[in-house]
């Protein structure tokens, strides 16, 4: 929802990609800015309308990203989506840095203003999404946000180490960055950031992206 500066980027790219992608925007001139080369969908409405989300596909979507100019409609957009139509994916774009830490709560990815970018959108919506933040002078080791299958969820921090042969590096919880402590459980919204081998990394998103393996 937002064909703006970042909407077009993400749509592009991820056009790109191979993704069918649809963007929604109330106007229909800023379809624009997606270029002549995009095939995706596009579809003029409310983007947190529910006919207009239907006609977008959001049925049989995987993923949904709520970047327009309003924090209200992105937020109120996104949860719609997560909550009417069950989307597991959701991010939205809050200008209001406070205010996101208040969503954040609510178990909705949020990207503030200052992170701007396709591609913090990108990881947090595709399960082979996850993005370096850090690398090693070798390259051979980063530290990557990987996002984690909500069943995760209540598990401990121990277990996403176990099973994925990385180490938590740090948690993003409610807005905050945290240090992992013993006994440290996974919660509803939280990003954890995983260090890893390189080579690693698609191996370990695969599992991060399902239900842990039982005990």
């Amino acid at each position: 929802m937002g064909c703006g500066r970042v909407g077009s980027t993400l749509a592009r790219t991820l056009g790109r990609a191979g993704h069918d992608v649809a963007v929604i925007d109330s106007e229909a001139s800023a379809f624009r800015r997606l270029g002549t080369e995009f095939e995706g969908q596009t579809v003029t409405g409310i983007g947190f309308d529910r006919d207009t989300l239907v006609a977008a596909g959001i049925k049989e979507a995987y993923a949904f990203a709520a970047v327009s100019s309003g924090d209200n409609s992105n937020i109120l957009a996104a949860r719609v989506a997560r909550e009417t139509f069950g989307v597991e994916h959701v991010a939205a774009r809050i200008y209001d840095p406070q205010r996101a830490m208040v969503y954040q709560r609510l178990g909705i990815p949020t990207v503030a203003t200052v992170r701007w970018t396709s591609d913090q959108m990108i990881q947090r919506l595709l399960p082979q999404g996850a993005m370096p933040e850090l690398t090693d002078p070798s390259g051979k080791i980063v530290i990557a946000e990987v996002p984690l299958a909500p069943a995760w969820i209540g598990r401990p921090l121990s277990a996403v180490e176990e099973q994925t042969g990385g180490r938590v590096a740090y948690v993003t919880r409610l807005g905050e960055g945290a240090i992992p402590t013993p006994g440290m459980v996974v919660q509803q919204g939280d990003l954890v950031h995983l260090s890893v081998r390189r080579d690693e990394l698609a191996r370990v998103e695969r599992i991060c992206d399902q239900p842990p393996a039982p005990v």
